[in-house]
């Protein structure tokens, strides 16, 4: 039904991503004469001027001009640093022009405490866990935003609780004059008392004890590359050191394979994202493509070996004025497929999921995932704030979006899942069979709720193929 709604739809609607009225002049050629910034007290003036295409002099046409401010005001906000972005011409004697870009600035500084759940989902919290409080965690994330002024951030996190954990990291998107590389640090010591060592039915399976199950000790860098405004170049290089209880291994002696207690490996990725949509946390116009490879162990002694790659493509567009439809593809392919359970990836992992299946894991070496939204806005309005005690935190906007959805996904089983054998009994009984191998799918409407500091909230009433319904919410976006 989506399909036939999608396609009846289309042929009506205007697909492109906006349009442009081309005054009939729209053949004079103008001349930038000054680019002029304001509103940004803390960001510094070439973090913004980074992503301004027309720069002192340069010379455009009438009729490419409304393209290319409409373009620099999303990449702007994109950053993620304004509330709101303003980008318009000035027109000057003798078809000469100024280009007037306004921001309004955000609050940067979040010592946020930590009052969190532990799983991967509200949904999976309240139904498989039976909303177990003891399951919280607590602590304090301290983000420094747009650091020092230049876009970096600075994190610190102290957590304790169900999981224990430090982090520590620090991102610096551009090092060069010419704002093209970027370096990030990440350090992470965790030891959690609690701990997920097994899947069945495609639900984790967690032991609670009075000591550390399991201390993991990691170090990474990142070099990024930003060759163009659109594309982005990430190549990561890290260590991790991993110890669990022997309880863990008596429990999964698969957790590191052969019942190993430790295990000690090197990683190297690169990551690909070519990214043009309009408003990348909620858009509604445009695309975006990304890719990523990863090697798990680097030889000389290393404990493991595994390859992964994922591919994804997104489209969103208007249809017509009032209907908004976006779709994502996705593929996951990891070799070889017999790996430790402390390695398994899949749906449920990286934001690869079906909707009307949160409750579960779905582990994977090889996934397709397609995901269907078809939306349109019931409601936009914007507050002023004016008692608040910063005039960051005046500004308030509510856009909620009514929306019907459709997801289907197929992903393979483990070999190691084929070929259990229950070490109780010494019969073979495979496991994670039920969502295996088989086309699986979930459909349903919803509301979205689209607020400050581009924070998203998913209220979703879905049906499955599998005979399932339920409501889930969810603080991420789609895709």
């Amino acid at each position: 039904m989506l399909a036939l709604i999608v396609g009846f739809l289309g042929m009506m609607g205007n697909s492109q991503a906006d349009t442009v009225i081309v005054p009939t002049d729209s053949s004079r050629v103008l001349t930038v004469n000054r680019v002029l910034i304001v509103g940004n007290k803390i960001t510094k003036e070439r973090i913004i001027s980074r992503e301004i295409k027309l720069k002192n002099g340069d010379t455009i046409s009438l009729k490419r001009l409304q393209h290319e401010l409409l373009w620099d005001k999303r990449k702007i906000y994109n950053l993620r640093l304004f509330h709101t972005v303003d980008v318009r011409s000035l027109e000057l004697s003798n078809n000469r022009i100024d280009l007037l870009v306004e921001v309004s600035e955000r609050w940067y500084t979040f010592p946020i405490p930590i009052f969190e759940l532990s799983d991967r989902n509200f949904s999976e919290w309240w139904n498989n866990y039976k909303h177990d409080v003891s399951r919280v965690n607590y602590g304090i994330n301290l983000t420094r935003y747009n650091f020092r002024g230049r876009y970096e951030t600075l994190q610190l996190i102290a957590q304790f609780g169900f999981t224990q954990r430090y982090e520590l990291s620090y991102k610096i998107p551009y090092i060069d004059k010419k704002q093209k590389q970027g370096l990030s640090f990440y350090f992470n010591y965790a030891e959690p008392r609690n701990l997920a060592y097994f899947t069945e039915n495609h639900i984790l399976q967690y032991l609670k004890f009075t000591k550390p199950l399991k201390i993991t000790k990691e170090v990474s860098v990142n070099y990024f590359y930003r060759k163009s405004f659109f594309e982005t170049h990430s190549f990561q290089l890290g260590y991790r050191d991993t110890q669990i209880n022997d309880t863990i291994a008596a429990l999964n002696p698969n957790y590191f394979g052969q019942n190993r207690l430790a295990l000690q490996y090197g990683q190297v990725g690169y990551t690909f994202n070519s990214e043009h949509r309009d408003v990348v946390q909620y858009p509604l116009r445009g695309y975006q493509i990304n890719g990523y490879f990863q090697k798990t162990g680097l030889g000389l002694g290393s404990d493991v070996n595994l390859f992964e790659i994922g591919l994804g493509y997104a489209r969103h567009f208007a249809i017509g004025k009032k209907f908004f439809l976006s779709n994502y593809t996705g593929v996951y392919w990891a070799t070889p497929n017999s790996q430790p359970y402390a390695l398994y990836g899949g749906m449920g992992y990286r934001r690869q999921y079906v909707r009307g299946f949160e409750n579960y894991v779905i582990e994977t070496p090889a996934l397709a995932l397609n995901k269907t939204t078809l939306k349109t806005r019931i409601f936009h309005k914007v507050w002023n704030l004016g008692a608040m005690p910063r005039e960051q935190l005046e500004y308030f906007p509510l856009s909620i979006y009514l929306k019907t959805f459709s997801d289907w996904g197929y992903a393979q089983n483990y070999p190691y899942y084929n070929d259990y054998v229950d070490p109780s009994t010494g019969l073979s009984m495979p496991l994670n069979k039920r969502f295996t191998d088989k086309l699986f799918g979930g459909y349903g409407l919803g509301l979205d709720f689209v607020t400050v500091y581009d924070m998203v909230i998913r209220t979703e009433y879905t049906f499955t193929n599998q005979n399932h319904r339920g409501f889930f919410l969810s603080l991420r976006k789609e895709f």
